[in-house]
């Protein structure tokens, strides 16, 4: 199977460099694509000496689904493609190898790999992954979506490989989302009959220090997505009591020995709420206000 790697890039030239490094050893035969918003600090550059393809897009102009989308639609000799984000680490020489496998049922249409934080994480950035992120390998299909809720359409382009035909499928990646492009797809993926993979057993090192303020803007974009796709939670059905689980593990895993920052971590549970239920009421809040709320503010045009 012809494979793709395909990476969208912005201003991060020392978190390219590290991906890259990452890559050069991988046991499986692929060609990289590099998709750059305008980068101003070199990342261009760097990404031009290595890329078999390259393409540029303006930064006003780059769009979570649309400019993925638009370097499938460059790429029709392809049978996978594998999407990364510019701040992944590859955790193993066989990452992509063990990733592409997955295709090896042909029941399957898009697969995503587990995610491991980088060494300079957080306790909070840690416990992110621990809990949404487990070893175990899960299969999600149409019968057994509502099982699994949300969770059932659970992707990540951070590191996530796409069968190209099952993309074209369900009609590509969505235009014009504020994020979550990846769970769009793998949603539909689930009701056109793919079946969705988690592969728990491959890994790739992501993770984000956020700030509290960063943490209540993440989540109301996450609430701006779900207020304008309804028909995810309508089709696969909701979190569940995903919510409170999260914050009794994140305590367990702080433990006595980092009692002070337990006060910290039920803020944070409080921001997020919070930040995600302004997000899906975002349809009565000015556009000026949505701007400084939201973490991906050139959405708001």
């Amino acid at each position: 199977m012809r494979t793709a790697c395909i990476i969208p890039t912005y201003n991060g030239r020392d978190d390219l460099a590290r991906l890259l490094a990452s890559l050069v050893d991988q046991t499986l035969a692929y060609d990289l694509v590099i998709v750059d918003s305008s980068s101003t600090d070199g990342t261009e550059e760097l990404a031009l000496r290595h890329a078999s393809l390259f393409f540029s897009v303006a930064s006003r102009d780059f769009d979570h689904g649309g400019t993925r989308q638009m370097v499938v639609d460059q790429l029709p000799n392809y049978d996978i493609l594998i999407f990364l984000t510019q701040d992944a680490e590859l955790a193993s020489p066989d990452a992509l190898e063990r990733l592409v496998a997955n295709f090896d049922n042909p029941q399957i249409g898009a697969v995503c790999a587990r995610q491991i934080p980088h060494l300079d994480a957080n306790p909070f950035a840690q416990h992110a992954r621990a809990f949404n992120y487990p070893v175990q390998r899960r299969i999600v299909d149409q019968a057994s979506a509502r099982r699994f809720g949300l969770k059932a359409a659970f992707m990540s382009n951070s590191f996530a490989a796409y069968r190209r035909q099952s993309l074209i499928d369900v009609g590509g990646f969505p235009r014009s989302v504020i994020l979550a492009e990846d769970m769009f797809v793998a949603a539909r993926m689930i009701l056109a009959g793919w079946k969705v993979a988690y592969d728990g057993e491959t890994a790739c090192r992501h993770s984000h220090n956020y700030s509290i303020m960063e943490e209540f803007r993440r989540y109301f974009d996450l609430g701006v997505f779900h207020a304008k796709e309804p028909w995810i939670r309508a089709s696969l059905g909701g979190a569940g009591s995903e919510g409170r689980a999260y914050v009794v593990s994140e305590l367990r895993f702080l433990g006595a020995r980092q009692l002070p920052l337990w006060p910290v971590s039920l803020l944070r549970s409080i921001v997020k709420l919070i930040g995600y239920k302004a997000g899906q009421a975002e349809g009565v809040i000015p556009l000026r206000l949505k701007r400084r709320m939201s973490m991906h503010r050139g959405f708001w045009k």
